[in-house]
């Protein structure tokens, strides 16, 4: 059967990661979670204190170090998902922390950030076969894809979301400082300079706000089983 790239884009805590990671194992692809890098760099940039008190990232600093920030992913023995690596460092649940969520959208908007880790995207998905989520897969990493998904859901809703997974792993957060975060990424991303947030014009919008895990997950197999039919041409 043809293997295609699935570009997964939307909102923050919309649940991209858990859709794309459940269709590639469930159809043998690989996943790629792009938000991931971005935290990756973003906690770099944190433990090295490159934050101003304003929240702005000091770029003169990241560029200069750019060339020291290398990440991969490792396979969980258990989960056989991709665990985040930062210079050989797991760091899947640091970079999952409310101050990294605080922090990304600034790092997310820098142009040689972005460029470097769309570089390295592409490079992953060169041979197909791929589920690729994040901000802009579908729209600047790869605007080719064969099938494109645009996730939305209500602030409130999303906030909820991750509140629930964050006291879950026993971290005390408030969920209005969350929701205020969720608000805050949604004006960022979308209005940043380079590759804003936006749905791609062949992109498939899904609003998941009162969708089952269950219901989600069929109606984003028979959309892959749609395009995969159409291009082997059956």
């Amino acid at each position: 059967m043809k293997k295609i790239i699935i570009a997964i884009d939307g909102f923050s805590s919309c649940g991209k990661s858990t859709m794309a990671k459940d269709l590639a194992k469930e159809i043998g692809y690989i996943y790629i979670d792009t938000g991931a890098m971005y935290r990756a760099v973003t906690l770099y940039c944190l433990r090295h204190g490159w934050f101003r008190t304003d929240g702005t990232v000091m770029e003169e600093e990241l560029h200069r170090h750019l060339d020291d920030i290398r990440i991969s992913f490792r396979l969980d023995p258990e989960s056989h998902r991709p665990l985040t690596c930062l210079n050989g460092e797991t760091v899947e649940d640091d970079i999952r922390s409310l101050e990294v969520s605080s922090h990304v959208s600034p790092v997310a908007a820098v142009g040689f950030v972005r460029e470097m880790l769309v570089r390295q995207q592409q490079a992953m998905g060169a041979e197909k076969g791929i589920v690729m989520d994040g901000r802009d897969i579908g729209t600047a990493v790869f605007p080719q894809a064969e099938l494109k998904i645009f996730v939305t859901a209500s602030a409130d809703i999303r906030a909820r979301r991750r509140y629930d997974e964050l006291t879950g792993k026993g971290q005390e957060v408030s969920y209005d400082d969350i929701l205020h975060n969720v608000e805050e990424r949604d004006r960022i991303d979308q209005t940043r300079a380079v590759s804003p947030l936006r749905k791609a014009d062949d992109a498939l919008l899904l609003d998941n706000s009162h969708l089952t895990i269950a219901e989600q997950k069929a109606w984003l197999k028979e959309q892959y089983n749609k395009v995969v039919n159409a291009e082997s041409g059956n």
